[in-house]
Parts: structure tokens; sequence; C-alpha cells
């Protein structure tokens, strides 16, 4: 469901969801400041004020959506907070079932395919920025366990399925569930019982 530019309370916000229905509509080559003040109904200085380069709105894009991704992670964690398995198996059914109907990750991925080329370098440079934050929320729920592994073998596991849930996000090879599955059955080899 796409957020209305008008239920968004601040001005930012409004820039950055016109922005966003912009790239999914017509690209990410169509969005100029000019276009969101029109669309936001300020003036092309506010939006330069409230988001400064484009860059600096594309990242706001991207982290926003993030957001809503870590949003299913935190939910799926607190729906099963005595069951590590099936917490890690609703965080990816939750976030792949997000990602399948994402009209901004397509066209994210639409860029590595010509249509769009300025907005996958934008997301490749801040990936680490975009990894860290998914391994701090997710590393954070994985704490509430006794898990018997070292900070080292933790932070790698953690590194792990958040690299293979993220591709993915980019590049489905099956649904949602089966992912999961397949995801959740590593985790609990590399886990062991909790």
């Amino acid at each position: 469901m796409t957020v209305g530019i008008a239920e968004t309370a601040t001005i930012r916000d409004r820039i950055v969801v016109a922005a966003t229905e912009v790239t999914t509509t017509q690209g990410w080559s169509s969005v100029t400041m000019s276009r969101l003040a029109d669309a936001v109904g300020v003036s092309r200085q506010t939006v330069y004020n409230e988001i400064g380069t484009k860059t600096a709105l594309a990242e706001a894009m991207i982290l926003g959506e993030l957001a809503r991704f870590l949003e299913r992670v935190d939910g799926a964690f607190l729906a099963h907070p005595e069951d590590i398995f099936t917490a890690i198996r609703a965080a990816v059914t939750g976030v792949l079932d997000l990602a399948e109907g994402n009209a901004l990750i397509k066209a994210i991925v639409s860029a590595t395919h010509g249509a769009d080329t300025e907005l996958l370098p934008l997301l490749t440079t801040h990936s680490g920025t975009l990894m860290e934050t998914a391994k701090l929320v997710i590393g954070e729920h994985l704490a509430a366990f006794a898990l018997d592994l070292e900070d080292w073998q933790l932070d790698g596991v953690i590194d792990a399925i958040v690299r293979v849930v993220l591709s993915h996000v980019m590049q489905p090879s099956g649904n949602a569930e089966a992912v999961a599955d397949t995801i959740t059955w590593i985790a609990s080899r590399v886990l062991g019982s909790v």
C-alpha cells in the first residue's frame, strides 16, 4: 500500500514519499527538486533545505524502506520470543513478502538492467550502513536467546543470514515460504539446539 503524500507528517517525509512515487512510476532520472516541490506544495528551496542533494534524497528513500523491512523483523521476533527458529522463519518470510510487491525495490533492480543507472550505485555505496543497521537489529533479537556461540561466530551467522536474505530481496529465486524454510534450516544447523 502506498502512503499518500498528504498522509505523512513532516515536509521531509512528504518529499521522500513524493520522490518514491516518482521513482517507482517514472524512474529515478525523472526525480527533480522542482517536481518534488510542486508535488508537495512547497518551494524548491524548501526541498533543498529539507533534503539537501539528490544523493541525500536517495539515502532517505532507501533508509525509509529499510525501516519498513526491519519492522517485519521486529514483529516476527516479538511474536515468537520463545522459539528462535520460528522467529527467523517469520522474519525471513515477512521481509520477502514485503519485497515481492515493493515498487521501490523493483525500481532499484531495474537499474541493474539498464533502465535507470543512478539508483543502484547510490544503494551500493551505502550498503555498509544498510547491512550494519540490519545486523544490529537482528543481533539485538538473537541476544535474547541463550546461544552457545562466541561473539565473532554470532556476528558471522548474522552477517550470512542478512546477506542471503538481501540477495533474495534483490533477485528472488523461489517463493517466500520455501526460501524462509531453507534459510531457517541452515540457521538451525549452525545455531544448533537453543
